[in-house]
């Protein structure tokens, strides 16, 4: 997910700078924005399933693991 500029790692920055709250508004549009493609989207309800995920993560006490797992779900998303 890396390309030539860096962005997948600018996106890991930002995403450790971004408080829970926020966090979850990102995801939260994303998932509107998932909402409206066709319900037969394969890739919509891929990324659908990754979104819920994170709110998931987001929402619990994570471990080192889990918060790594978390910021490479989101960085892989770039939102």
């Amino acid at each position: 997910m890396l390309d030539g500029n860096g962005s997948c790692t600018q996106v890991k920055h930002q995403w450790k700078h971004m408080g829970v709250q926020e966090k979850k508004a990102a995801v939260q549009e994303e998932m509107k924005r998932m909402h409206q493609l066709p319900t037969n989207s394969s890739y919509a309800a891929h990324r659908l399933r990754v979104l819920n995920k994170i709110l998931q993560l987001l929402s619990i006490q994570r471990s080192a693991t889990q918060e790594e797992e978390l910021q490479l779900l989101f960085a892989g998303l770039s939102l």
